[in-house]
């Protein structure tokens, strides 16, 4: 793969005052999640819901899996039958985030394993941080689960980072509503925002709600649909974001 430019933000583009940033691909090895942390939650998810079904906030959780499922009636194996096929399917429904979340948490809270971040993250975001630059995150995992992943680190303890977390609470990453939604709460223009991201989709609706882009592309085939893809910048690595 050939190395892209490095992508310098500068004038005549606006200052860009805070960054979000996906998780995903993009911040953390795409194999961390799809290898340990969805395998976790699928392996540990139904004892945790049945231990834990008379907790209020679970019970909320659950019954919204039912009116997502449109299964009101659904008792608790049919509910758990459900999240499963849910996970196995890679869905974002917000409950099942919410709840792999909770299993999750016991998971780093007894060294199962550390959120995976890329190295050149960690540099960048460090940086960019000194520079008094505010910093997001917007995954579609919920959001006890991106500060976990950044909690408890493969580098330590980075939440003091960031300013702030959003996940699909706020809306669904591919609609242009959730990002114009996300710079009202942060109270900025859009344009003074920077949006990465390793999905396509994700980033048209950025762009079409006024913020910058960065694609990120840290393997062959995602560099080869951002080619293809066109109309945002990309990298290989938050070491080719250069801002001035």
């Amino acid at each position: 793969m050939s190395d892209p430019s490095r992508l310098r933000l500068e004038e005549p583009t606006p200052e860009v005052v805070a960054i979000i940033t996906d998780i995903e691909g993009t911040t953390s090895d795409i194999a961390f999640v799809h290898e340990v942390l969805f395998p976790y939650a699928r392996a540990y998810l139904p004892d945790f819901v049945r231990a834990h079904a008379d907790d209020p906030q679970i019970t909320a959780l659950l019954d919204e899996v039912r009116e997502q499922a449109r299964r009101p009636d659904a008792d608790l194996d049919t509910v758990i039958a459900i999240l499963d096929d849910w996970m196995a399917a890679d869905r974002k429904a917000t409950p099942l985030k919410a709840l792999q979340g909770r299993v999750w948490r016991q998971g780093y809270l007894d060294g199962d394993f550390t959120g995976h971040v890329y190295d050149d993250a960690v540099a960048a975001l460090q940086a960019w941080a000194d520079d008094r630059r505010a910093l997001y995150v917007y995954s579609s995992g919920s959001v006890a689960a991106q500060k976990l992943l950044f909690t408890y680190s493969d580098h330590g303890d980075l939440s003091g980072l960031f300013s702030g977390y959003f996940d699909t609470h706020v809306g669904p990453k591919k609609k242009t509503a959730s990002y114009t939604a996300i710079a009202a709460e942060l109270g900025e223009p859009p344009e003074s925002l920077l949006f990465l991201s390793d999905v396509g989709d994700e980033l048209d609706a950025a762009r079409k709600a006024g913020l910058q882009t960065c694609w990120v592309a840290r393997d062959d085939e995602t560099h080869e649909k951002a080619t293809i893809h066109e109309g945002h910048p990309i990298v290989t690595s938050f070491a080719d974001i250069e801002l001035i």
